[in-house]
């Protein structure tokens, strides 16, 4: 039986939907990876869509979730916070973590620029992120 593993953010937009997909991809059927957000947007980023893809990733298909669907529903073994926002918002205890990981990455969609230089961010989070859950990945095995 895989384990859970939750990856929070505000949002639920960027951040948390690109680890989402990254960790889904690199974990395999290990994990069972699920995103969601204290306050979630309407839409994954248009932007978080894109660099993923370039990676050769669609997360197209996946929505904003609120944190609360998953309360009481899901056993998360690994609860990861990817963002200072959804750290203060989310409870200290989540029913059934296990552990509790808080990795705070840039917010790509709040950068103010020339549309290029905003890819550019979003690809250096994204970047981040994958070495993150790399390097997590190879603490876990």
């Amino acid at each position: 039986m895989a384990e859970n593993a939750l990856f929070l953010c505000t949002g639920n937009s960027c951040r948390s939907q690109m680890a989402e997909g990254l960790l889904r991809d690199l974990a395999g059927d290990r994990l069972d990876v699920y995103s969601a957000g204290t306050n979630p947007a309407e839409s994954v980023h248009p932007l978080a869509i894109q660099v993923m893809a370039e990676r050769g990733i669609d997360i197209s298909s996946q929505r904003p979730k609120d944190v609360q669907q998953f309360l009481g529903r899901l056993t998360v073994h690994h609860l990861v916070i990817v963002c200072a926002g959804a750290n203060e918002a989310c409870p200290r205890v989540f029913p059934g973590m296990y552990h509790r990981h808080f990795w705070p990455f840039d917010d790509p969609a709040e950068f103010v620029g020339p549309p290029e230089e905003k890819l550019k961010v979003f690809r250096t989070v994204r970047d981040q992120i994958e070495s993150q859950i790399t390097a997590w990945l190879e603490q876990i095995r």
